[in-house]
């Protein structure tokens, strides 16, 4: 049985790109659950969470309830931090984005860009700080690592593996736990997966890189891998991604003027699997 699942940040309205995420993933499930992404409270807001409802339902979606709300889970990943800091694989870090900056500006420094930005420069990782963000040491994290990988149905069909020194050239120490909401969106989509029995995470592609993140907590976390199907990207005239401030594109405003959940299918191009 397929368990997939949309979940959406109410950060703002939906628009056409959230319309293909949300369909392709009810397409593919057998089960389909609907996650409200609300970590970051600073930019969430309940109007915009009730406007999701109101948009899937108008495409035609149904999702199992109750749904599952992040800022209801923060325990359940600062356990999974406290795991990684108890077994050394992290460590607090209190640099500022400006820190980070200065310190990737030093002639030594190299500036790789990965998943999650500029790789950190790891400038508190020997410092044995008490508090502050957290971040994995990769270098631990990936010792002894041999054939992590994942299975890919979507734009790179295939087996996707990794070792750990792209892992530490290419990723770096990422955070797991912001200052501000004591986790990132790293470790609550793994531990949500796993918690809701996810089987397929459906999703664009752009988060193909930050996949291998994912399955190196899996396995650390000790949770289930489950399949990925990164589908392509709903983009603008001019080739760029949708954003949030495409208000334009709104789900709400289509069907404000007459538009029909058939319509907003044509516009994405969306046609069911064969799966």
């Amino acid at each position: 049985m397929f368990v997939t699942r949309f979940a959406p940040s109410p950060t703002g309205p939906l628009h056409l790109g959230h319309a293909y995420a949300a369909l392709v993933a009810a397409d593919r499930g057998d089960r389909f659950l609907l996650r409200i992404e609300d970590i970051d409270t600073a930019r969430c807001r309940p109007e915009w969470e009730a406007a999701i409802y109101r948009d899937l339902a108008w495409l035609g979606l149904r999702w199992e309830t109750p749904v599952l709300r992040q800022s209801d889970r923060i325990p359940a990943y600062r356990e999974a931090v406290d795991m990684l800091l108890d077994q050394g694989l992290a460590y607090h870090c209190s640099c500022t984005r400006g820190d980070i900056r200065a310190a990737l500006s030093a002639p030594q420094e190299g500036a790789t860009v990965g998943p999650d930005g500029p790789v950190y420069p790891g400038t508190c990782r020997d410092k044995g700080l008490k508090d502050g963000a957290v971040r994995l040491n990769m270098a631990r994290a990936t010792e002894g690592l041999v054939d992590l990988a994942f299975d890919e149905t979507g734009v790179r069909p295939g087996r996707h593996a990794f070792t750990a020194a792209r892992m530490q050239r290419e990723v770096g120490d990422v955070v797991l736990a912001r200052r501000d909401i004591g986790t990132s969106y790293h470790v609550a989509v793994v531990v949500d997966d796993a918690a809701q029995g996810v089987t397929e995470v459906t999703r664009g592609e752009d988060l193909f890189d930050a996949t291998p993140i994912h399955v190196l907590l899996q396995h650390l976390l000790g949770l289930p891998t489950p399949v990925y199907h990164h589908h392509r990207l709903i983009r603008d005239d001019q080739g760029r991604r949708l954003a949030k401030r495409d208000d334009a594109r709104a789900l709400a405003k289509y069907r404000a003027e007459g538009a029909t959940p058939d319509d907003i299918r044509r516009m994405v191009g969306f046609t069911p699997s064969a799966r």
